[in-house]
């Protein structure tokens, strides 16, 4: 390595570090439960107050960190990614910071909000068939000579699971104080499977020889996660695409680690979209899907623990905000044209906070 792109690197690496000085720690939000659910308690990790509005900050920051010292980008170096959207916003934030340019090959089905947030940032977008995202980028990086970030491969890896406020410390750290600072489930849902990892890993390292903390890690329709936990095979594609952005894939991706998830849920796409309008009045707010997805997940297994007399609380993430998704998931017209009939499931929401029970709709 040349003294020039030496010193360049270490001061990428400075300015990286100082953002995240800047942006400190995310909230942990413990909601008002339902008159029926006292003795039980949930809590959202607030990753949408991050600069970019999502949990991908986390991963981008981790990512470009692992680029740079393992030399694989420089001052010169175009930085591209596969992404649906959050990912690559986060990203093209850390590489206008970087003075790098930004490319990514995104599936032509991306919302129009987060494509106008990776312009705003000064990244350009390439709008390809879903399938074909990882290979297009990889092809578009030795075109160019630049560096394909690959979050599929290297979510797992590039963030060091053991500490450093990863999201497993600040979670478990910010829980200490609560009344239940065990929780008895974590709920997250997978996208490149690296936040479910880094999680499975740090609660097994960590904390809790004797306490009953498991993780639980829900995929929508469209995803071969559950199939692939379920099953051990590692091979399985399917020939669609996830509606819910940021989660969910047609394929396993390297960086999914069943071996640390305890329990995987299948969410149907109509149950999360339901769950992010049952969760603005609830929150006040307007989360994504995934969110919403993620929520269901954490109803059920509250429920699971009422019925069986076992109180405690359970965690998930709100991973970003909605205001992303207002042309796709708070659309009744788009929610129409995908065939989702959320009103089954709003009413199974409202049953499950007046009353306590969760039952499902027939079709689900």
């Amino acid at each position: 390595m040349s003294k020039d792109r030496g010193r360049w690197v270490v001061d990428a690496i400075r300015a990286i570090e100082a953002d995240f000085t800047r942006s400190a720690d995310t909230h942990l939000i413990r909601l008002d439960m339902p008159p029926a659910w006292v003795g039980w308690q949930l809590y959202l990790k607030d990753e949408s107050i991050h600069p970019t509005g999502s949990l991908k900050h986390r991963l981008a920051r981790s990512l470009f960190l692992y680029g740079l010292c393992n030399g694989w980008i420089g001052p010169d170096t175009p930085v591209i990614e596969a992404s649906s959207g959050s990912t690559a916003v986060s990203e093209a934030y850390f590489a206008r910071l970087l003075g790098l340019r930004f490319i990514a090959v995104m599936p032509a089905s991306t919302s129009r909000e987060k494509i106008a947030q990776i312009e705003f940032y000064g990244g350009e977008c390439r709008l390809v068939e879903a399938c074909s995202i990882n290979e297009q980028s990889r092809q578009l990086a030795d075109e160019l000579g630049g560096h394909f970030m690959d979050q599929f491969t290297y979510a797992e890896r590039a963030t060091d699971w053991r500490g450093n406020n990863n999201i497993a410390e600040s979670l478990f750290s910010q829980m200490a104080r609560e009344p239940d600072p065990h929780p008895r489930w974590v709920v997250v849902s997978a996208g490149t499977g690296g936040t479910a990892a880094t999680l499975g890993r740090y609660m097994r390292m960590r904390c809790f020889a004797g306490c009953p903390t498991e993780l639980c890690v829900v995929d929508p329709e469209n995803s071969v996660f559950h199939d692939a936990y379920r099953t051990g095979k590692r091979d399985l594609k399917i020939d669609v695409s996830s509606r819910i952005e940021g989660i969910g894939r047609p394929r396993v991706e390297p960086s999914f680690v069943p071996t640390v998830i305890d329990r995987m849920i299948t969410v149907p796409d109509a149950a999360s979209m339901a769950a992010i309008r049952f969760l603005e009045a609830w929150l006040g707010r307007k989360c994504g899907g995934s969110t919403g997805t993620n929520l269901i997940g954490s109803v059920q297994l509250l429920t699971e623990m009422r019925r069986r007399g076992e109180q405690g609380s359970v965690v998930t993430l709100l991973c970003d905000g909605g205001e992303r998704y207002r042309d796709s998931y708070y659309n009744d017209d788009w929610l129409a044209e995908q065939g989702l009939n959320i009103e089954p499931w709003l009413e199974a929401l409202d049953a499950w906070s007046e009353t306590g029970g969760w039952q499902p709709p027939d079709s689900a």
